[in-house]
């Protein structure tokens, strides 16, 4: 039994995944949940490039998302470690009190 989701479908998904994640980067002040929004973002644009890539019978769109997996795992690693710097210093990981930091 072979099981097919359409291009369409994927496309939505693709879109309602990249828009909670706009919304969570957007509405958000945790510095944690915005890095988690962000990654949302960047596995939903993988799911509509391995879906163009699915509908076109093209296996550049898999290197594509390998890559895009890579950066996505750079950016949390590199994310968290200065998240992590700065809650050692100032116990908090609110983004507006992050902002105060400037002055």
């Amino acid at each position: 039994m072979s099981f097919f989701i359409s291009l369409p479908h994927t496309l939505a998904l693709g879109a309602i995944l990249f828009t909670i994640g706009i919304i969570g980067a957007l509405i958000r002040k945790n510095a944690l949940i915005v890095l988690m929004s962000i990654e949302l973002m960047l596995n939903a644009a993988n799911l509509t490039v391995l879906a163009f890539a699915r509908a076109r019978h093209d296996n550049t769109g898999h290197t594509l998302a390998f890559i895009v997996i890579a950066v996505a795992a750079a950016e949390a690693a590199v994310g968290l470690a200065v998240l992590v710097g700065i809650f050692r210093t100032r116990r908090t990981s609110s983004l507006d009190e992050i902002t105060m930091m400037k002055q």
